[in-house]
């Protein structure tokens, strides 16, 4: 796909089930030729608007929308306005949203006047954005199908929200699996619970939604790694971060500080070797 110099593409694939592709662009002059995919296509504009014919129907999509495209259906796109667009696509296999009758429902409604899922989806952008954050990513996509199936009819998977047993089960799950952690779909096959379930009752119990615990628990584990002297490089990994920026940026949230200076802070106190 070429353009212009003005012209912008990003593009990556995620470790997170159920997304096939990440996908961030501006276009000034570019314009789509009527094509599929086999993949849903989850869209928000962020700047200008989006022209486009799904089904030989017209419609748009403007940066207080979200788009939803389903798979195998013919469409096009291009500019609505002088100046171009700026968005970001998710694009969703069928593990994530794969019923066949939302298909026809995604036809008739593919632009959703949602300000919650809006919200949503482009805080799913922001995680994407880091690696390391898979958990966190996960739960945020759970919670978006799950509101999309309900824009589209489908009520299937909303559960109660308090469960403090399952939440304590997951939290010994997660407790048990530290470092490395696991995702979230993998935590509901074992604790034989959906997604979005899981996580409304951890944080209903304990108040704050699994993928922070878990960072929580990993930050706690570097701060006695590297109290205890192994060097910053190395406690990323053990302590079950993707990498040293990944370690840097939640122990500084944490902490207030970068591991090293916590390292260093206790020089000439009490006992300090």
């Amino acid at each position: 796909m070429e353009g212009g110099p003005r012209e912008e593409v990003r593009a990556w694939r995620p470790a997170v089930p159920g997304i096939t592709e990440v996908f961030h662009a501006r276009f000034t002059e570019h314009a789509y030729p009527s094509h599929t995919h086999d993949a849903w296509t989850l869209l928000i504009v962020d700047a200008g608007a989006v022209r486009y014919d799904l089904d030989r129907h017209e419609h748009g999509a403007l940066p207080t929308s979200v788009t939803l495209l389903p798979p195998h259906v013919a469409h096009d796109g291009r500019s609505a306005r002088p100046g171009g667009f700026r968005k970001r696509v998710v694009y969703l296999d069928d593990t994530a949203l794969g019923a066949r009758e939302l298909t026809g429902r995604a036809v008739d409604r593919p632009d959703v006047d949602d300000p919650v899922l809006r919200r949503r989806v482009d805080q799913l952008h922001r995680t994407l954005d880091h690696a390391g954050e898979e958990l966190a990513a996960q739960s945020r996509l759970a919670f978006i199908t799950e509101r999309l199936e309900a824009h589209l009819g489908d009520e299937r998977r909303p559960g109660p929200r308090r469960d403090p047993g399952l939440a304590h089960r997951l939290r010994d799950l997660l407790d048990a699996r530290l470092p490395g952690g696991l995702g979230l779909d993998e935590a509901a096959r074992v604790l034989h619970a959906h997604p979005t379930h899981l996580v409304r009752a951890f944080s209903a119990e304990f108040g704050l939604p699994p993928h922070r615990y878990l960072t929580g628990r990993r930050v706690d584990l570097a701060r006695r790694l590297v109290l205890g002297g192994m060097p910053a490089a190395e406690v990323a990994g053990a302590a079950g971060f993707h990498d040293q920026s990944h370690l840097t940026r939640h122990f500084r949230r944490v902490t207030g500080t970068t591991p090293g200076r916590f390292a260093t802070s206790g020089r000439g106190s009490p006992g300090h070797p």
